[in-house]
């Protein structure tokens, strides 16, 4: 040890080694840890392996406001940690550093998620704080899980874990059905397979919000290195498998996503699904197959598998992911795709065009469409006022299309705009939620009152949540649980094909004739990553220079407006303040905008492209279609150049 420590302080005073790095290295030779991970670190300095230790040790793994996410894999590994490879190729540990998500950074997490939720019991008469954590596919998930579960139950708490891969929806129902305190899953959404996450909900099946959030960082960030080698070794006393009870649960809030079942028995959809190695399998294929759907899985990607061998990213929004199941639906003349990803909480789609071949949508179109028909729906049900009503909401986020502000106006309901992630879509339910049981008094049973009369209610007492969606392809049908749900997702889009085909129209038709109505959107995205470090510098170099010199124009197109989420008071449709963020929105002078963000999930840049123009009739719309997807690429390029230009000061 004494010899890579004088490595290591040799080092940063020549600067290879940032002070931070030098100073957490320093601290994990002089804890106690297992042979493995001292080893690790002493092989890596051998090596002189300084950008790698730079990026490992640089900071403590964040835990941001939703949780945290990062490497588990190096991308220079040592030969320690990598040990013997598992079936699946997972080493035997997952990589060391401070800035990796591994054993110690996980065991942090979970006792500063336990202290804090322990004192919010206090302040509510105490109890034992009750946990529910589930899994994904990815690299250590089940092992993360399960060392989750035991440093929580030693801790003196009441932990639950499912015998193997769920959702996130799944978890996020069953906080609310087993009435815990907190939840976490495992995951990393659809990041690359050398990622994983720790995703921290509370005691509404939603993920942490203000005051909860910070309360929850402060506690994680507290947490002494010297404290975690208490944790590393697994006991499972206190700790609850999950039987199918669980899953049967689960199931039967998501089949809810219907509002017209019967569709199903008036035209027979054919679907290829596909799961892409993840959760998706579990519920999303018998979901449709009990609705009615004949539905065909991708063989190669049903199985899971962490290191989605089929994929180049497992993201259902990029068609690369896709071509398999595209490939299966051309061979059986299937109507339409559906995709999930890793975690099941998002859902990508293709449809057959009137052409017969297989289009792609976006997040955006799907949201549009599945607005458009559920708010329909929803009236020819009775179940809302023919003519709207201010007491039923569309909740979106300021990211997501506009076309979904203009389907609410056209349909006489409000849309709630939220910051990104749905953690904020989900904190408006909450509050539509206290509205009404303040409003029943003491022992009203929310989630125990059928759900047509609590429509009936929340449109009396408070308002009505009919759907909700961001544009990363996420969407929730209800308030039965409070995360995006690819799962019931998928059940709504069937339940959408179905009817449009009873139409005699396809998908993009159907789209179509919402642009006649509204306008013709187009939206686009620019992602600029910048790992590392380094890296975590240009992004917040991008971040501070939008806000000290706010861009003026791009060409010929002036910027007209220049909101600032981290500066300005601005308020949702319901009055409510918005929190503060690092957000930007950019309002251009030919009717454009776009709004720029750091990712909260990913080291990267994210810029969101909005344009709009009027058409008078069908007969217009492929040039109306053409000039504003010209109009939105020129701007593509100077927002992006510009960007890049901040970042490298």
């Amino acid at each position: 040890m004494s010899n890579s420590l004088d490595r290591v302080h040799a080092a940063a005073k020549a600067g290879q080694l940032m002070p931070s790095a030098a100073e957490n290295i320093a601290a994990f030779l002089a804890a106690k840890l297992p042979e493995w991970a001292h080893a690790s670190i002493d092989e890596l300095v051998a090596k002189q392996a300084w950008a790698e230790l730079n990026d490992r040790f640089y900071r403590y793994l964040e835990f941001g406001t939703g949780g945290m996410r990062g490497r588990t894999m190096g991308v220079v590994p040592a030969i320690a940690e990598t040990g013997t490879l598992s079936a699946t190729g997972s080493p035997e540990h997952a990589a060391i550093g401070a800035n990796m998500l591994n054993d110690f950074t996980l065991i942090r997490a979970v006792v500063g998620l336990h202290r804090y939720t322990k004192k919010f019991l206090a302040t509510r008469g105490g109890g034992q704080p009750r946990f529910v954590i589930a899994h994904d596919v990815r690299h250590f998930s089940r092992h993360f899980c399960e060392l989750a579960a035991s440093t929580w139950a030693r801790l003196g708490g009441e932990a639950f874990i499912f015998d193997g891969p769920r959702p996130t929806p799944q978890l996020s129902y069953s906080v609310r059905w087993l009435k815990a305190h907190a939840g976490v899953v495992i995951t990393a959404s659809h990041n690359p397979p050398h990622d994983n996450g720790f995703k921290a909900y509370f005691d509404d099946g939603a993920q942490v919000v203000p005051p909860h959030d910070k309360g929850i960082v402060n506690e994680v960030n507290a947490v002494p290195l010297g404290e975690l080698s208490a944790f590393l070794e697994k006991d499972f006393h206190g700790v609850t498998t999950l039987g199918r009870e669980a899953d049967d649960a689960y199931l039967a809030v998501a089949t809810k996503a219907m509002i017209d079942p019967c569709v199903f028995r008036r035209v027979k959809l054919k679907v290829v699904f596909t799961n892409i190695h993840g959760t998706g399998g579990v519920h999303s294929l018998p979901l449709l197959i009990h609705a009615g759907c004949d539905v065909k899985p991708v063989p190669e990607q049903l199985n899971f598998d962490g290191r989605f061998p089929t994929v180049k990213s497992p993201n259902p929004e990029n068609a690369e992911a896709l071509a398999l199941a595209v490939a299966l639906a051309n061979k059986l003349e299937a109507d339409c795709v559906l995709a999930t990803d890793p975690d099941a909480d998002r859902m990508g789609v293709a449809v057959r065009n009137r052409a017969g071949q297989m289009e792609l949508l976006t997040g955006n179109q799907i949201g549009a469409v599945l607005a458009d028909y559920r708010i329909a729906k929803y009236k020819e049900h009775g179940w809302i006022p023919a003519a709207g009503s201010s007491r039923v909401a569309i909740v979106n986020t300021f990211v997501t299309t506009q076309l979904q502000d203009a389907i609410g106006r056209g349909h006489g309901v409000k849309v709630i705009k939220t910051l990104t992630g749905f953690k904020w879509i989900a904190a408006k339910i909450r509050g539509y939620e206290a509205q009404l049981r303040t409003a029943m008094g003491a022992g009203f049973d929310y989630d125990g009152t059928p759900f047509e009369q609590r429509v009936k209610l929340l449109q009396q007492h408070s308002t009505f949540y009919a759907f909700g969606t961001e544009e990363s392809y996420g969407y929730l049908p209800n308030d039965y649980l409070r995360d995006k749900d690819g799962n019931s997702a998928c059940l709504m889009f069937a339940e959408l094909c179905a009817w449009v085909k009873s139409r005699g129209l396809t998908v993009p038709e159907y789209l179509d004739e919402i642009y006649l109505r509204h306008g013709f959107y187009l939206e686009g995205v620019i992602n600029i990553y910048y790992e590392g470090a380094s890296g975590s510098e240009k992004i917040k170099r991008i971040i501070e220079t939008y806000r000290a010199n706010p861009p003026k124009a791009f060409g010929d197109v002036q910027v007209t407006q220049f909101q600032d989420f981290g500066r300005e008071k601005i308020s949702d449709a319901d009055g409510e303040m918005i929190p503060a963020q690092d957000l930007y929105v950019v309002s251009l002078s030919n009717g454009y905008s776009f709004a720029a963000r750091g990712s909260g999930t990913e080291p990267k840049m994210k810029f969101y492209l909005f344009a709009n123009e009027k058409v008078g009739s069908g007969t217009e719309l492929p040039a109306v279609k053409g000039r504003v997807r010209a109009t939105l690429a020129g701007l593509n390029k100077l927002i992006e150049a510009d960007a890049r230009a901040r970042a490298e000061g």
